[in-house]
């Protein structure tokens, strides 16, 4: 359902940035995203996808509620 846009070892701690394998299903997801109260997690205009920053400031439960969120996305949309 999704898959990130970086190989494994150049990949960024401090953002996640994925595509989605259904790029027809991108805008329910945002809308489920937007939803949970996320924002801001549009991807680069050259790549597209999505793009969530943890920045230091971002509380655990912010990372536990973006993950909630994908997990029941794809388990509603398998």
């Amino acid at each position: 359902m999704f898959t990130g846009t970086t190989a494994v070892e150049d990949r960024s701690e401090m953002n996640v940035c994925f595509l989605m394998t259904k790029p027809e299903l991108e805008e329910e997801f945002s809308k489920a995203v937007k939803d949970a109260g996320i924002i801001g997690i549009k991807g680069h205009r050259s790549v597209g996808g999505f793009r969530a920053s943890l920045y230091n400031a971002l509380p655990i439960e912010s990372v536990e509620v973006m993950t909630k969120v994908m997990r029941e996305f794809a388990m509603k949309t398998a």
